[in-house]
């Protein structure tokens, strides 16, 4: 690497680098105390049966989260046979309901001097392990003229910001340096993670409503940003991954749960490779299901700086293969990129163009035949369901075709070991001439 493009790189990585700083830590490394899910139940609180009618917030979170949210099953998960056997596999002696590699996903799993006498961890993802240790805001968000600026800076979590929103949930659901769902748990028999920010908050049970009182303190919400963080967040996390000499190998072998599932997980006659980003027959290739997203999103929104972005995802590729520079430096500048791009993220007005923009660019990436996976197939399934739900609220497409097309696409992804590219490349075009006809 040249002397020029070691100062660029550095000075991406600096911006990186006060960018991460600048977020608040997440719930389950944060510093205050715990105080456990017991202060929220009361009916008074949040633990009212049904939504108060004369109240800015619906009075009722605390019971949601107990009967319809699985967040508050997902300790229990640690008790059934399946997880007993991983644990075995794994030669965790204590158990998976018991295992700090388990709990600190499973359940709300603070250090133990952080644990006030009435946090229970057999409660599961609770309150506090999205919401941050209560500590120091459960007397005072309550207060008449506390300001939701005050509870965030005594310790409140804001799920309401994306970028924060995105770290929190992709930290168990994708992975960060603290909490790693690796291959070789996945081996011992854990299912395979899967998940798209936006899709998954907006199929979880709310125990929020986004009213002109919720905009007035806490900002517009805007789906499809949400969903672009998201996805520019487990693109990073992936690379940083990738480039950690620690979390990116494990032994002799890469960290092979970075990379695409089914390139290996296939039966020896199925002949499926096929020609992409110029890698030769025999690699195993970058899990980048969440890269594809990301090209299309820029392509849509930034179309000045998407050539220079898919130009180092295709260096970062055949790096890994062994046809470019060290894999390990290709990431990093690439994961600066995403660091840039983040913040131009947040601050954007998602307009109708863009909208339109986006969900034609992820429909024409299966043109192009970069659907050729099954994780970059499903990932590009759910950004389209949400993005075509937008639509329609908007009045930009029907809804019964709509529907009818998103249907049939999903058929296509009804069993990841007999995917067809092509036949999701297909339904895929259906959709589009959809698209462009609701846009006319």
């Amino acid at each position: 690497m040249n002397r020029i493009a070691q100062i660029l790189l550095i000075g991406a990585l600096a911006i990186s680098s006060a960018w991460a700083q600048s977020s608040p830590p997440l719930p389950n490394v944060a510093p205050h105390q715990s105080v456990g899910t017991v202060n929220c139940a009361s009916s008074t609180c949040h633990g009212a049966v049904t939504p108060w009618q004369d109240s800015n917030v619906l009075q009722n979170e605390y019971t949601t989260w107990l009967r319809l949210d699985k967040h508050a099953r997902a300790y229990s998960t640690l008790l059934n046979e399946q997880s007993q056997r991983i644990a075995k596999n794994l030669g965790l002696k204590e158990g998976a309901h018991k295992a700090k590699i388990c709990l600190d996903c499973h359940a709300h799993n603070p250090a133990p001097s952080l644990r006030g006498e009435r946090h229970i961890v057999a409660e599961g993802v609770g309150c506090e392990a999205c919401h941050g240790p209560a500590e120091k805001w459960v007397k005072s968000h309550t207060v008449a003229g506390t300001l939701h600026a005050d509870n965030i800076a005594n310790g409140l979590y804001p799920t309401d910001q994306p970028v924060a929103q995105a770290k929190l949930c992709l930290s168990c659901h994708f992975g960060d340096e603290n909490r790693f769902v690796t291959h070789r748990i996945m081996g011992a028999g854990h299912p395979r993670m899967s998940f798209e920010l936006e899709t998954f908050a907006a199929l979880s049970p709310a125990h929020y409503r986004i009213d002109d009182d919720w905009k007035k303190r806490k900002g517009e919400f805007e789906p499809i940003k949400v969903w672009a963080i998201g996805q520019a967040l487990a693109a990073q996390q992936l690379l940083n991954t990738l480039a950690d000499p620690k979390r990116g190998r494990d032994g002799l072998f890469p960290e092979l749960v970075l990379f695409d599932c089914h390139a290996c997980h296939h039966p020896m006659s199925d002949k499926k490779w096929t020609a992409r980003d110029g890698l030769p027959p025999g690699k195993v290739r970058l899990n980048d299901s969440n890269l594809l997203m990301l090209r299309a999103l820029i392509k849509a929104t930034d179309p000045a700086r998407s050539a220079a972005f898919n130009a180092q995802v295709l260096k970062v590729h055949q790096a890994i293969s062994g046809k470019g520079d060290d894999p390990l430096v290709e990431a990093k500048k690439l994961s600066a990129m995403i660091s840039e791009t983040v913040p131009r993220l947040e601050a954007m007005d998602f307009n109708q163009s863009h909208l339109q923009g986006v969900i034609r660019a992820l429909i024409d990436e299966a043109q192009n035949g970069h659907y050729t996976d099954y994780a970059g197939a499903e990932q590009a399934y759910m950004a389209i369901s949400s993005m075509a739900s937008s639509l329609v609220k908007r009045g930009l497409a029907k809804p019964a075709p709509i529907n009818k097309a998103l249907a049939d696409l999903r058929r296509t992804l009804a069993n990841e070991e007999n995917f067809s590219p092509r036949l999701f490349a297909s339904e895929l075009g259906k959709l589009r001439a959809i698209v462009l006809a609701g846009a006319k």
